[in-house]
């Protein structure tokens, strides 16, 4: 007989959005969270036999949700001034096949730069896309923050990836 700790664990069951601090619970029908993705550069210098990739920080972050309903208030979050950005958030239930329910949470800051309204055809749900290029971005689940990123630094973890670099620059 397998243990608890052999069964399927952290599955998604189900999850919402918060825009700008309102629900959209039984609105969103897709939620892509920020895929954290390190920018590489090839690199073969003189003597190497062969290139190999240099991390050269990371790529800028996106997420992006669909919502099946035409809503004024994501609407109007989109083309703000300058300077100003707005909160999102991700919750997703995440599920132990011993019955155990655990949360994820991802905070996001950052600008509506997507504000797609789709086809409209009668007798059909419209979908409604829109896409978040980030600011910032934190990802916790339980409790324990996995990731949490800004222009400025990355902690993978608890672990401060760029402090090195910062202390470098005297920053």
């Amino acid at each position: 007989m397998a243990s608890n700790s052999d069964m399927p664990r952290y599955i998604l069951r189900n999850c919402t959005i918060f825009t700008d601090r309102v629900s959209k619970i039984g609105q969103a029908s897709e939620i892509t969270l920020p895929v954290p993705t390190e920018k590489m550069e090839e690199l073969r210098n003189a003597g190497m036999v062969m290139p190999i990739d240099i991390p050269m920080g990371y790529e800028k972050l996106e997420a992006s949700f669909k919502l099946t309903g035409f809503d004024p208030q994501v609407i109007s979050l989109f083309g703000l001034k300058v300077g100003q950005e707005r909160e999102f958030m991700v919750t997703g239930a995440l599920a132990h096949e011993d019955g155990t329910i655990i949360n994820a949470t991802a905070y996001i800051r950052g600008r509506l730069m997507k504000n797609d309204h789709g086809t409209w055809k009668p007798g059909e749900a419209g979908e409604n896309d829109f896409s978040i290029t980030l600011r910032y971005y934190k990802l916790e689940v339980d409790g324990s923050v996995l990731i949490e990123a800004d222009p400025f630094s990355v902690s993978i973890g608890g672990a401060n990836q760029t402090s090195a670099i910062r202390s470098a620059l005297l920053a």
